[in-house]
């Protein structure tokens, strides 16, 4: 997915140039045309790839059977709307509620063995609440580059966290805070902008819920969530 974000960019970039060499002084025009909105709307279409961060309790050290406990990456997706306002030139604040599906696992190899594996698996769907400010560069050739930070907000309706029916699940809470930091280009044609965009998740708040009959919630202190998209804004 990292491979066919760079080669979309990549396209869109070889394409502008060679619009701005043939257009000359037009070459700026749709970026002036959507420079004079003061706010605008769009949708946001992604890639997710999701993993915890594992902190060890003295339990796992001392007592637990476990040989290795580790954190297993799944791949998601995630859909946005866009709410984009303009603070002066080079400044947005943007919120991008939307929807995503993530799939995560945990798994716990025994001491004994060496090679049985147990795994506890999370299928998350997300509602997603992201606050996002971002600084833009001066634009050149109808297209500009832009770094952002953010704070994001997400409930998971497909937690595990109230079933009783099943106590041997360790449990996740359905409540997560994530910081946020990425990057993108900005390609602005006459009735949109398309932004590719790279962003890095990673959670400020721990999520286990702890249960100290079940051996699998005791091997573990803390648990993070973090995560890796790829986006693609369209929006104006």
């Amino acid at each position: 997915m990292i491979r066919f974000f760079v080669l979309v960019t990549f396209i869109f970039l070889t394409g502008l140039n060679a619009s701005a060499q043939y257009g000359g002084s037009r070459s700026m025009i749709n970026y002036l045309y959507h420079k004079a909105k003061p706010y605008y709307f769009g949708i946001s279409l992604g890639y997710d790839n999701s993993n915890l961060f594992l902190k060890k309790s003295n339990y796992f050290i001392d007592e637990s059977r476990y040989l290795v406990v580790e954190p297993n990456s799944g791949v998601g997706f995630h859909v946005q709307m866009i709410v984009n306002l303009k603070l002066g030139e080079t400044y947005d604040l943007r919120v991008l509620p939307g929807f995503s599906f993530a799939d995560k696992k945990i798994e716990y190899y025994d001491d004994l063995s060496g090679n049985v594996k147990q795994d506890k698996r999370f299928e998350s769907v997300f509602i997603d609440i992201p606050i996002i400010a971002r600084y833009k560069s001066m634009p050149y050739n109808d297209m500009r580059a832009f770094v952002l930070a953010g704070i994001k907000y997400t409930y998971d309706v497909n937690s595990n966290s109230n079933d009783r029916n099943n106590q041997d699940l360790i449990k996740i809470s359905p409540h997560d805070f994530l910081f946020e930091v990425g990057g993108g280009i900005q390609f602005f044609f006459p009735y949109f902008i398309f932004s590719p965009e790279i962003k890095l998740s990673t959670g400020i708040g721990n999520v286990l819920q702890y249960d100290k009959e079940l051996k699998e919630s005791k091997v573990l202190e803390k648990i993070l969530s973090k995560a890796l998209s790829i986006s693609f804004h369209f929006e104006g």
